[in-house]
Order: C-alpha cells, then sequence, then structure tokens
C-alpha cells in the first residue's frame, strides 16, 4: 500500500569545516580618557576586531564583578575579595583565576596564562598573557589596590 506522503532519502550535507572566528570591529574606548576616541570631525573611531577584543579583555579585568546591575553576572572580576585573601600566596592565586575565569567566560579567548605580580604597599601590579583564537599572544596589566 503506497503512503500519503512521499518518502524519499535526506541527503548528506557535506559541511565546510570549522568556521572562522569573527572578531567584530566596535567603536574605539580610550582608556587614559576615559571615553571613546574620536577623529577630527568627531565621529567615534573604529577599533578593528583584535582591538576590539583586546579592549574588552581589559575593560573584563578592571571592572568589579556585580558592581552594576546592568551587567550580568559573568561580567567582572572579583578583585576585591581576592585581594582580602591575606598572604600574597593566596592573593596571587586568587586574583589569578579571577581574571582566568573572566576571560575565558568568552568563546573567543584560546587562554590566559604567564602571570607576574608585583607589590607595593596595599596595591598589587598584575601583568598577564591572553590569546585570542585568531591572534597572537597579548601581554596585558592592571593594578589593583585593597
Amino acid at each position: 500500500m503506497a503512503g500519503l506522503f512521499p518518502v524519499f532519502d535526506v541527503p548528506e550535507v557535506v559541511g565546510k569545516g570549522k568556521e572562522r572566528q569573527k572578531y567584530n570591529p566596535s567603536v574605539y574606548f580610550d582608556f587614559e580618557l576615559g571615553d571613546f576616541r574620536r577623529d577630527g570631525a568627531h565621529r567615534m573611531a573604529v577599533a578593528d576586531g583584535k582591538e576590539a577584543y583586546m579592549q574588552w579583555c581589559r575593560k573584563m579585568v578592571e571592572t568589579e564583578r556585580f558592581s552594576c546591575l546592568a551587567y550580568g553576572t559573568d561580567t567582572g572580576v572579583e578583585m576585591q575579595d581576592a585581594l582580602g585573601r591575606g598572604d600574597h600566596g593566596a592573593v596571587e592565586s586568587a586574583v589569578e583565576r579571577t581574571i582566568t575565569e573572566a576571560l575565558m567566560a568568552n568563546p573567543k579567548t584560546e587562554y590566559v596564562r604567564e602571570f607576574e605580580f608585583g607589590w607595593s604597599g596595599d596595591g598589587l601590579a598584575v601583568s598577564f598573557t591572553v590569546k585570542g583564537k585568531e591572534y597572537d599572544e597579548q601581554k596585558l596589566r592592571t593594578l589593583a589596590k585593597a
């Protein structure tokens, strides 16, 4: 008995392989000015994909998690909690963990490593290497105060 609906084999779809990660451009934020960079005609300057990704990394590391209701729970680091750990070894371990977790939340981050710490009084300078999946390693640096 023939069915009411026709039956046919579904063709096998051949994929294009692994899709390339795309880093989207964004407006350029000047951290030293604390504002968006503008050109001579006062239009916002554009950061290419790599620069936009590195700016995102820096913004994540300099934003305290849960400090702004507009940001989700995956945004920022828990630096104040890390700095209150007591001895230097515990603080460094907690800082490394919170920075790594914050940056690895982005699927375009390949790895975060090579942490270096410099203490001066109650301040801590942290430098580390971050690598996006399409880019060479970049060294970032941040300062934290207890």
